[in-house]
């Protein structure tokens, strides 16, 4: 009896390991994988702005000259914010400023996620949705915004004007719910305060980032700090036993 369950666990493992290589396959290949478009196809030119050039060698300056390659990622930021997403033109680029091959700048670019493969809107909103941010009721704040916007997380507005995606950690957990929008974090949101946020965005108006309703600007408790409130010099050498 003992053999014949061994066996029909052999001979279901080959199902099993298949049907997991290829949904990890297929997985892998929306992050992996270059498809042309016609936004996104190597025959799209594209290089630096003389601005951004000399950012770009001031940046690789940095690095010794044969660990030039090392200066890929911060490259890849700003040819990222100069068309508004990292294509493979941009790609291309980098390799060939930095004397790489392709396929190494392409191994960046696909790993991390904070370069987007695709066009994206104006602004780009990055709804938090991991544990702490769901305990305080980020739902309501990415239905306030896919409400507002029509939209799903991965789609991008009509005119161009904003990129929903939803994410897992921005690292701002004591002031959940958030977002960030761009470079900027909004927090302690509701979903009255994000709507008027998109609004004012919409019209062109100037927003405010940071905490909606508290006064914190920090990870500080609503009610303010507790510890390290002592403005005088702190010498670790007055410290006494009867202290610890």
């Amino acid at each position: 009896m003992l053999a014949r369950t061994l066996r029909n666990i052999a001979r279901a493992q080959p199902a099993t390991l298949s049907v997991a290589r290829r949904s990890a396959r297929g997985y892998s290949s929306v992050h992996a994988v270059h498809r042309n478009t016609p936004e996104n196809n190597p025959s799209i030119p594209f290089e630096f702005t003389a601005e951004n050039l000399a950012r770009a060698q001031e940046v690789i300056s940095k690095y010794p000259p044969q660990y030039k390659k090392s200066a890929v990622m911060p490259l890849l930021d700003i040819g990222q914010r100069q068309l508004g997403f990292t294509s493979i033109s941009v790609m291309n680029y980098v390799a060939k400023l930095l004397d790489m091959p392709p396929m190494r700048v392409y191994e960046v670019a696909t790993f991390y996620t904070m370069y987007n493969k695709s066009p994206m809107g104006k602004y780009h909103l990055q709804v938090c949705t991991t544990t702490p941010c769901q305990l305080c009721n980020s739902d309501s704040i990415m239905e306030a915004i896919t409400s507002h916007l029509n939209i799903k997380p991965g789609q991008t507005t009509k005119d161009g004007l904003f990129t929903i995606s939803e994410v897992e950690c921005l690292g701002a957990c004591v002031n959940a719910p958030m977002i960030a929008i761009n470079d900027d974090y909004f927090e302690d949101l509701t979903a009255k305060g994000i709507t008027e946020v998109l609004t004012k965005l919409q019209k062109g108006e100037k927003v405010t980032p940071g905490p909606e309703y508290s006064k914190r600007k920090d990870c500080e408790p609503f009610s303010g700090p507790k510890v390290l409130l002592n403005k005088e010099p702190f010498n670790v050498a007055d410290i006494t036993r009867a202290d610890l």
